[in-house]
């Protein structure tokens, strides 16, 4: 009788263990690929890319941030965010003001403009909720798992000696 350590093993020698279609990480990067196309059309009426929303998002749950706590919060760094802050001053969505206490910092603030578009945030929230087809409750309970399965990923780093 196998244990549950040789039905794995004899699970990875079988082809479809291995199948595109099984990967719990195509799927997840498939569902990321599909909401960016879902958004797209959405956030192009506002000129925003999906990233851009992302950050407003942030500054609409807590204004005047560092770039650092933007990313610190959507887990992009300063190269990333920086080109992207720079086209939301641009649009008038923000304004990034040099901290005076520590020149070093800059404080990414939402604008009237940008104030204004969460309003419209919550038509972009219910044409996601639609296309999504799921109710609240299991919205949530997805929601949960990834955030579940992000920070098992966060805590459980690839052990470098596994990889050849």
């Amino acid at each position: 009788m196998n244990n549950d350590s040789d039905k794995r093993k004899d699970d990875l020698k079988d082809g479809d263990a291995l199948a595109l279609g099984q990967q719990l990480c195509f799927a997840v990067y498939s569902v990321a690929h599909a909401f960016n196309r879902t958004y797209k059309p959405l956030l192009d009426k506002f000129g925003l890319t999906y990233p851009q929303y992302l950050v407003l998002l942030a500054l609409w749950q807590k204004d005047k941030m560092t770039v650092k706590g933007i990313g610190e919060e959507l887990g992009l760094d300063s190269g990333t965010l920086s080109p992207l802050l720079k086209r939301l001053e641009t649009a008038g969505f923000v304004s990034r003001i040099r901290d005076k206490s520590d020149e070093r910092q800059v404080i990414i603030t939402l604008t009237p403009k940008g104030v204004g578009l969460k309003t419209d945030a919550f038509g972009i929230l219910m044409e996601i909720g639609k296309a999504t087809g799921c109710s609240m409750e299991e919205a949530a309970a997805l929601r949960s798992a990834l955030h579940d399965l992000n920070r098992h990923l966060d805590e459980n780093p690839q052990d470098q000696s596994l990889v050849r």
